[in-house]
C-alpha cells in the first residue's frame, strides 16, 4: 500500500480532532446536569408545593438563571475554557431534537419600491407591485425584474425614471438624465441587495437578545430568503413580533439616578422579599423572615452597579451620568431574570423603561459591561417624540475628538422636533436608541437647530459605517415577513432524540454482529472502520459547526449501513480471489485493487444525489444532506485506506483474517441463476410499474404542509380520540375546510393540517383559536391557554410563496440528480447503453415509490406524505440503486473483455451471479438499518424510512432485472463497452 505513512497521519489526526471536539459536548452536558440538580434542590426547598409542569418550569427558569450568571466560569479542567466557550464548541442540536422555533423570512421589496418612488400611492406603481407579488409565487425570476416587466406591460411607452425620480436626491437626478430603464432597474436592484443585506444584519443583532446559545441564521441573497433557527425559544408571538418589526430608531429623554432613587429603593426591597419567599409585611412581625430579607438586601443594586452623581467643584451641584448603572457581562442573565418579575416592573414609574447600551470594556481589567439607561416613555404609546422617520440621511463621519461617528440629517419636521427636544433638555442627556439598544446618550449643551445631529461613542470605522447603513435600511422600509415557521415543543424534541439514538445504537449493534457472523475475523476490520467512520463524521460535524437534526440522525443511521458496504464489496472480491486459489497476500491485494472502481463509482453517485439535495433543499433536509455527504466521503477513507492499513498491519505479522464462516460459505455458492432468460417477464412487470406510476399522479398524494402551504399542528389528547369525529368537528370550526388528520404514534396524538386562512398574514392566532373551538369536545375542561401551552406539541406554517419554492427545488433536485448520474455513468463506461440502463432502472425505482405513496396513503397506519423528507428519500434511493447497478455494470464490463467469445446473455448472467452475494449483503445491511429506523426512529423519520425501505427492495430488483437486461436488447451485435483494464488484469481474467 502506497502512502501508508500519510494514511496513518490522517487517521490519527482525525481521531484526535474528533475526540477533542466532542469533549466540549461531554463537558457541557456534565456541567448542565449538575446545574439541573442544583436548580431542582433550590426549587424543592423554596417551592415544596410545586408539582408537574409548574415545577418543571421553575427548575428550567432557575437552571437557566444559573447558566446565564456563570457563563464566564471555567468548567473545562486543564483547558480553562468557560461555559460559554464550551457551549459555542459543542455539537449543535437542531430544533427537532431540543425544541424551539424555526422561521423562514422573505425580505419584502414592495415597501422598498414604494419608499424609493416619488409617489408611493401612484396607481400604476401599486398595480405593478400587486402583479409582481402574484407572479412571485412559483417563479425563479427576481422580484425587481417581475416588477419591471409588469410595469412596462401595463404602461407601454412610459419610462421608469419618471416614477423613481425625486428632486431632493442627487442620485435620482443622475438616473433621470439617462432616461434608461436598464439604469433605473440596476440602481433599484443594487439598493434592494443592500437592503436585504442590512435586514439580515439587523436580524442578527435582534436574535442575540433571545439568549439562544447557538442560533442559526442563513441568508439566500439571490432569493431574499432568511432561514432562522432559535433553539429553546418557545414564545412564538414574541418571535413573530420582534423579527418582523422594522429597524426602529428613536430619540428618548432620560431619567437620571437622582430622580429614580426612591423607585430603585422600592425595587430592591421588593426583590429582596421575593427572593426570600416572604413579604415585607410578614417580616415586620417575624424576625426569621426579616433575616431572610436582609440576606438578599441590595440584590438589585449589586447587579446594576448604580452610578452615583459627582459633585461639580465650581458650583457644588451634583453632575449626573446619562446612565444610571452598569451591568457586568456575567450578570446580564441575572438582570434579565430580575426584569421579568412583576415585583420589579411594578416598582418603577409607569413612564420609565430600562434599556441597555452598547457593550463596553474596561481597558485596565478587561472587564466587559453594559451601561444601563432609564428612558422616559410617553404614556399610552411605544413611540418616542422623535422616530427614525425624522431622519432623512445618515453617514459615517468623525466627531470633535477624532472618533468615528454617525452624522444624521433630519427632515423638516424632524428638525423642528429635534430643536424642541434639545431646548427642553439643555444640560441633560438624550438617548439615541436603535432596536431598544442605546447607542449613545450625548449631553445637550444647547438647542440644536438646522436638522443636523451626531451619534458618537466607542465605534470603530466599520461599526459606524454599519450603523449608518442600518439607519438607511430602516428608512427604506424593507421588512422581512415570515413565510414559513415551525414550532417544536421540548417534549417532542426529547422523543425525537430518544427514538433517533435508540435506532442508531440498535442499528450499530445489529450491523456489528452481522459483519462478524458473515465475515468471521475479517468482520473486525469492517467494524473498526465503521466505528472510526461514525466518530469522524460526528467529530467533523462538530468542528465545522453544523447542526445535527432528526434527519441528520437518520443520515447517521443510514451511514452505518452504507459505511460497511465498502468493506462488503472488498471482502466479497477477496473471497472470490481466495476461492481461485490465491494466497492471502495476493488475494487481499487483488481484492482491494479490483474493488476500487465499483466502490468509487457507488460513492460518487450517492454523493452527487446528496449534493443535489443540499443545493436545492431547505430546512431539516439540509442536515440530512450534509451528514450524508460527509459520511460518504469518510466512508471512502475508512473503508478503503484505513481498513487496508489494518489488514496490512495484521498480515505483515504473518497472520491473516478469515473471511469465511459456515453461513457465508453456503450462501450463493456457485450461483447460476438464468436472470436474462426471464427479462421479458420483468419487462412486463416494469410496464405495470410504469402504468401504476402514471396512475399515481391521477390518484393523488398526501402533500405535506411545506409543499401545499397552510398550517399543521401536532396535538396531544388526554384520551384516545376518533379521527372522523374530530374531522367533522373541525370542518365547522375551520370555515368548511376539511383538515387532513393523521395519527402520530397512537390515537392520543394527532397531526392536523388545514388550509384555512392560508396565505393570510398574521392569521395564526385566529386559526389556532378556531382549532381550539373545533377540538373542545375532545378536550373537556381544557382552557385556551392550557391548550396553546401544553396540548400543541408542535406547529408549522408555510405560506404559498415558500411552498412553491420548495416544490420547485424538489423537482430540480430530482431532475438534476438523474441527469448528472446519466453523464457520470456515460463518462465512466463510455457507452450510452449503460447510461440508458441506469436511467430506466432509476425511473423504475422512483415510480414504484410514488405508486406506493399514492395507493397506500389511506391504508397504512402512519403518514405517507410528499414533503422534503420524501424527496430526500427519493434521492437517496437513486444513489443507493446506483450502488447496486454500478457493481453489476463494472463486473459486466470486466467480463466483456475477459470473455470475448461468450454471448452477451452469458456474460451478464455470470456477472450478476458472481456479484449476487455482494448485492444481497449491501442491500441487507442498508435494509436492516432502515427497518430499525422505521421501527424505533420516531414519527419524524418514519415516512422517510418507509420510502427508503421500498427503494432498497426495488433498487436491488431493478439493478438485476431492469438495468442489466437492457444491455442485451440494446447491444445487438455491438460489444458491451470498451473497458480500460490493465494488461495484468486482462491476463488474470483470461486465465
Amino acid at each position: 500500500m502506497k502512502l501508508k505513512g500519510l494514511v496513518w497521519f490522517f487517521a490519527i489526526a482525525l481521531t484526535l480532532i474528533s475526540i477533542w471536539e466532542l469533549s466540549y459536548t461531554w463537558v457541557v452536558r456534565s456541567y448542565e446536569s449538575k446545574v439541573n440538580l442544583q436548580a431542582e434542590k433550590y426549587v424543592k426547598s423554596l417551592y415544596p408545593e410545586a408539582t408537574g409542569d409548574d415545577k418543571a418550569a421553575l427548575i428550567k427558569t432557575r437552571a437557566q438563571h444559573i447558566l446565564d450568571s456563570t457563563r464566564d466560569k471555567k468548567i473545562y479542567p486543564g483547558v480553562g475554557a468557560t461555559y460559554q466557550e464550551c457551549k459555542e464548541n459543542e455539537l449543535n442540536l437542531g430544533l427537532d431534537l431540543q425544541g424551539g422555533i424555526s422561521v423562514t423570512m422573505d425580505v419584502s421589496l414592495d415597501g422598498l419600491l414604494k419608499s424609493l418612488s416619488n409617489n408611493p400611492k401612484d396607481p400604476a406603481l401599486l398595480k405593478a407591485i400587486q402583479t409582481a407579488d402574484q407572479k412571485k409565487i412559483g417563479s425563479d425570476v427576481d422580484y425587481i425584474t417581475l416588477f419591471r416587466n409588469a410595469y412596462t406591460q401595463q404602461n407601454p411607452g412610459q419610462n421608469l425614471a419618471l416614477l423613481f425620480t425625486r428632486p431632493s436626491s442627487k442620485d435620482d437626478k443622475d438616473v433621470k438624465s439617462t432616461d434608461n430603464d436598464d439604469a433605473v432597474v440596476e440602481k433599484i436592484r443594487a439598493i434592494s441587495k443592500d437592503a436585504i443585506s442590512q435586514t439580515y444584519k439587523i436580524l442578527l443583532k435582534r436574535i442575540d437578545k433571545f439568549g439562544v446559545a447557538q442560533p442559526n441564521i442563513n441568508l439566500d441573497e439571490a432569493k431574499g430568503i432568511i432561514n432562522i433557527e432559535l433553539a429553546g425559544v418557545t414564545d412564538r408571538e414574541r418571535v413573530r413580533k420582534y423579527l418582523q418589526s422594522t429597524a426602529n430608531l428613536q430619540f428618548w429623554e432620560v431619567y437620571n439616578i437622582g430622580e429614580l432613587s426612591t423607585s430603585l429603593d422600592n425595587v430592591d426591597k421588593g426583590l429582596a422579599a421575593y427572593l426570600s419567599g416572604v413579604t415585607n409585611d410578614t417580616a415586620k412581625k417575624n424576625t426569621a423572615d426579616s433575616v431572610k430579607i436582609n440576606a438578599n438586601k441590595n440584590a438589585f443594586y449589586k447587579v446594576i452597579n448604580p452610578i452615583n452623581p459627582q459633585q461639580d467643584p465650581k458650583t457644588g451641584r451634583p453632575v449626573y451620568s446619562p446612565a444610571i448603572g452598569s451591568i457586568a457581562l456575567k450578570d446580564t442573565g441575572t438582570y434579565n431574570y430580575y426584569m421579568s418579575l412583576d415585583v420589579v416592573k411594578n416598582a418603577l414609574p409607569g413612564n420609565c423603561k430600562l434599556l441597555l447600551g452598547v457593550e463596553e470594556k474596561v481597558e485596565k481589567t478587561g472587564q466587559r459591561y453594559y451601561p444601563l439607561y432609564a428612558i422616559k416613555t410617553i404614556p399610552g404609546s411605544d413611540k418616542a417624540k422623535l422616530e427614525g422617520d425624522g431622519v432623512e440621511d445618515a453617514s459615517q463621519g468623525t466627531d470633535d475628538r477624532g472618533r468615528p461617528s454617525i452624522e444624521m440629517t433630519m427632515t423638516n419636521n424632524g428638525s423642528k422636533i429635534w430643536a424642541k427636544m434639545t431646548t427642553d433638555n439643555t444640560d441633560r442627556a438624550i438617548a439615541v436608541v436603535l432596536d431598544d439598544i442605546v447607542y449613545s446618550a450625548p449631553n445637550v449643551n444647547g438647542p440644536i437647530e438646522g436638522g443636523r445631529s451626531e451619534i458618537s461613542g466607542n465605534f470603530t470605522i466599520k461599526e459606524a459605517q454599519d450603523l449608518a447603513n442600518t439607519l438607511k435600511s430602516g428608512k427604506l422600509d424593507a421588512p422581512a415577513k415570515i413565510v414559513a415557521e415551525q414550532v417544536i415543543g421540548p417534549t417532542l424534541g426529547a422523543e425525537s432524540v430518544k427514538g433517533g439514538m435508540k435506532s442508531f445504537f440498535i442499528a450499530f449493534i445489529v450491523i456489528f454482529a452481522l459483519m462478524l457472523l458473515y465475515y468471521n475475523t475479517g468482520g473486525w476490520v469492517a467494524n473498526i472502520s465503521l466505528i472510526l467512520n461514525i466518530l469522524f463524521t460526528v467529530g467533523v460535524l462538530t468542528a465545522l459547526g453544523f447542526t445535527l437534526t432528526a434527519a441528520g440522525i437518520a443520515a447517521l443511521v443510514l451511514t452505518i449501513g452504507m459505511a460497511v458496504d465498502t468493506n462488503v464489496i472488498i471482502f466479497e472480491r477477496i473471497k472470490e480471489e481466495l476461492v481461485k486459489g490465491k494466497n492471502y497476500h495476493q488475494a487481499v491485494a487483488d481484492g482491494y485493487k479490483r474493488s476500487m472502481a465499483p466502490v468509487i463509482d457507488a460513492h460518487v453517485t450517492t454523493f452527487l444525489t446528496a449534493a443535489m439535495l443540499f443545493i436545492f433543499g431547505l430546512g431539516p433536509v439540509l442536515g440530512f444532506a450534509t451528514t450524508q455527504m460527509l459520511g460518504i466521503t469518510l466512508s471512502l477513507f475508512c473503508g478503503i485506506l484505513v481498513s487496508r492499513l489494518i489488514t496490512d498491519f495484521w498480515t505483515n505479522k504473518n497472520r491473516h483474517f478469515n473471511y469465511f464462516t459456515g453461513v457465508s460459505k453456503k450462501i450463493f455458492k456457485h450461483a447460476s441463476f438464468k436472470f436474462i432468460e426471464y427479462r421479458k417477464v420483468t419487462y412486463a412487470i416494469s410496464v405495470v410499474v410504469l402504468i401504476m406510476g402514471i396512475a399515481s399522479y391521477f390518484n393523488g398524494f398526501h402533500q405535506g404542509v411545506e409543499f401545499k402551504g397552510g398550517r399543521s399542528y401536532t396535538i396531544q389528547f388526554a384520551a384516545p380520540v376518533n379521527n372522523d369525529d374530530v374531522r367533522d368537528d373541525l370542518k365547522d370550526a375551520l370555515g368548511g375546510d376539511y383538515p387532513v388528520i393523521k395519527t402520530v404514534g397512537d390515537n392520543k396524538h394527532l397531526n392536523i393540517t388545514t388550509s384555512y386562512m392560508k396565505g393570510i398574514d398574521n392569521a395564526d392566532s385566529a386559526v389556532q383559536t378556531a382549532l381550539y373551538k373545533g377540538l373542545s369536545k375532545a378536550l373537556p375542561g381544557v382552557s385556551y391557554n392550557d391548550f396553546a401551552k401544553n396540548n400543541i406539541q408542535s406547529s408549522q406554517t408555510v405560506q404559498p410563496t415558500i411552498s412553491e419554492d420548495l416544490k420547485n427545488g424538489a423537482i430540480k433536485a430530482t431532475i438534476f440528480a438523474i441527469l448528472i448520474i446519466f453523464f457520470y455513468i456515460f463518462i465512466r463506461f463510455r457507452d450510452w447503453r449503460y447510461s440508458l440502463g441506469t436511467i430506466v432502472s432509476l425511473l423504475h425505482d422512483v415510480l414504484v415509490t410514488l405508486a406506493v405513496f399514492s395507493f397506500f396513503k389511506n391504508i397504512v397506519p402512519f403518514p405517507l406524505e410528499i414533503d422534503q423528507h420524501f424527496i430526500a428519500a427519493i434521492l437517496t434511493v437513486i444513489g443507493f440503486s446506483m450502488n447496486d447497478t454500478v457493481i453489476v455494470f463494472d463486473r459486466i464490463r470486466e467480463y466483456s473483455v475477459g470473455s470475448k467469445a461468450s454471448d452477451k446473455g452469458s456474460i451478464i448472467n455470470r456477472a450478476i451471479n458472481d456479484t449476487l452475494s455482494r448485492t444481497i449483503m449491501t442491500s441487507l445491511t442498508v435494509f436492516l438499518t432502515l427497518l430499525i429506523l422505521f421501527i424505533f426512529g420516531g414519527e419524524v423519520t418514519r415516512g422517510f424510512a418507509f420510502a427508503m425501505l421500498i427503494g432498497v427492495i426495488t433498487g436491488t430488483y431493478s439493478s438485476i432485472f431492469v438495468a442489466a437486461p437492457i444491455l442485451v436488447d440494446f447491444a445487438k451485435d455491438k460489444p458491451l463497452g470498451q473497458a480500460e483494464i490493465l494488461s495484468s488484469e486482462k491476463k488474470t481474467a483470461d486465465k
